[in-house]
């Protein structure tokens, strides 16, 4: 049972929808399911680096600290996200750390020996994992850019628009963001404080551009949002 579940997931993920056959099965041989509970390091700076993450369920936390212990969030992931992609590109110690924001949070592990051999063979699967890496390589650029040139209000906006085109659910006209962040999270996300944070998310609110609890942030009016 346990190894029908896994394998449904795994074929749910862009990198290994591609694999058929004794491909599949193969990769199924050396993938292990894991859970989690809140807090929980699914690994640490430092840590050897010998295996990439697929998220099943729950949120994830990918961050740093930086030389006076500030944590720097890097980026939330949200189910069917890989990472721990760096051993992939010669990475063999950990950089960040990757921590679970929910209750339970179940991912799954895969050797990064046997990604790279199987791609080394697949061309489709080294197309699928270039463009993954690429897409999160764009993504990490425009949030630099956003914390170069734009001030904390503008990148406080950006962190809304960016989770709901990753997980945005739309409800009618609106569409809402199911999150588990507190805000100093958000504010260690763009740069800011806890107190400005704070004070654009109510700004917005009395605008009547967005309605948020600690659960959740819906968005009224996408257009308008800026």
């Amino acid at each position: 049972m346990i190894k029908e579940q896994t394998a449904s997931f795994l074929k749910e993920i862009p990198l290994f929808n591609v694999l058929e056959g004794a491909d599949f099965e193969r990769l199924l041989g050396h993938a292990e399911m894991h859970s989690l509970s809140k807090y929980d390091f699914v690994y640490m700076p430092d840590e050897s680096a010998g295996k990439v993450y697929f998220l099943k369920k729950g949120c994830i936390k990918i961050g740093t600290h930086s030389s006076d212990g500030k944590e720097v969030i890097k980026s939330v992931l949200y189910p069917n996200a890989m990472f721990g992609e760096l051993c992939l590109v010669g990475g063999d110690k950990r950089i960040d750390f990757a921590q679970c924001m929910n209750s339970k949070v179940e991912f799954c592990s895969v050797d990064a020996s046997i990604i790279m051999t199987m791609i080394q063979t697949n061309l489709k699967m080294s197309l699928k994992l270039y463009e993954m890496i690429g897409s999160r390589l764009i993504s990490a650029e425009k949030r630099l850019e956003s914390l170069v040139l734009k001030d904390a209000r503008a990148r406080i906006i950006d962190f809304i628009k960016d989770s709901i085109e990753k997980n945005g659910q739309r409800i009618g006209y609106e569409m809402l963001i199911r999150h588990s962040l507190t805000q100093q999270d958000i504010a260690n996300i763009t740069g800011t404080s806890r107190q400005t944070v704070t004070s654009v998310l109510n700004d917005l609110k009395k605008s009547n551009l967005i309605y948020f609890n600690r659960k959740s942030i819906l968005v009224r009016d996408m257009a308008k949002l800026a």
